[in-house]
């Protein structure tokens, strides 16, 4: 078993990973390969495993992820520190089984007619910094609204626990291979309107964003990219996914729960 272990440099991190070392160094056929692993283990918090993510992502069919969390329970890093000897047992106790996770495809199209692709974990927003963007979205080719804001966000099931959450977008679970759009801060009045609300779409449908400016920002899972005659943007669910070591990783709803509400032992 090839294995590679990604983290952050945080001092609690560095002894857990150092500790992680020794015990798969204690097992027979474990091999680390930074270059092409079978398994990439991730020490830190949800923003180091988003950072493997994009380092593997040309390999994302032959990889399986599992995440080590070294501070607040993280939505792909659901394994505690306490939990490290039993997580390292596992992993050879059995075959593996995979949690598989829908994954967000992004293409752009320049005026030149030129594609560059792009995969995102979490979401993508399209945005003007100081001035007000303007889109055409289309929905399978349809148009369905001229937008007027600050920007537009898609995003993944997983993804609407991020980004999409805090602009008022649901929940989802990932075995929904739905696409989410939700607005930043749209202007709505007698002269502009749109919808003004969040819409998720089927796994068989995509949106195109046109925007109707020469220079504009889009985000990757939150990398920037600064783009000049840009002619659309088209968002579908991807055909490849992520995959998480089944064993232990945290029921979904457990996870949500968790991270906004609060653990059973809060409830008064």
């Amino acid at each position: 078993m090839r294995i590679t272990i990604a983290h952050n440099t945080d001092d609690a991190t560095l002894k857990v990973v150092e500790h992680l070392k020794k015990r798969l160094e204690q097992k027979k056929d474990v091999v680390f390969d930074a270059k092409y692993p079978d398994v990439v283990i991730t020490v830190g918090g949800d923003g180091t495993l988003i950072n493997a993510f994009h380092r593997y992502e040309n390999q994302i069919s032959s990889i399986r992820f599992i995440g080590v969390h070294t501070g607040h329970l993280g939505f792909y890093t659901d394994w505690q520190v306490k939990d490290i000897d039993k997580m390292v047992d596992a992993l050879f106790l059995r075959e593996p089984e995979s949690a598989r996770y829908p994954l967000l495809e992004v293409e752009l199209v320049t005026e030149a007619n030129e594609k560059m692709h792009y995969l995102a974990l979490n979401e993508s927003a399209v945005k003007r910094i100081s001035h007000t963007l303007e889109a055409n979205v289309y929905i399978d080719d349809n148009l369905f609204e001229n937008f007027r804001g600050d920007g537009l966000c898609v995003s993944t099931p997983t993804g609407s626990t991020a980004y999409n959450k805090s602009l008022g977008g649901a929940v989802i679970h990932p075995r929904l291979k739905a696409l989410q759009m939700t607005e930043i801060a749209s202007i709505n009045n007698r002269v502009f309107r749109s919808l003004s609300s969040p819409i998720v779409i089927a796994p068989d449908q995509w949106i195109t964003i046109v925007p109707n400016s020469d220079h504009f920002v889009m985000t990757i899972d939150g990398n920037r990219i600064d783009l000049q005659n840009a002619k659309m943007i088209n968002y579908r669910i991807s055909s490849r996914e992520i995959r998480f070591d089944r064993f232990g990783h945290t029921h979904f709803w457990s996870r949500v729960q968790d991270a906004f509400i609060g653990g059973k032992d809060d409830f008064i």
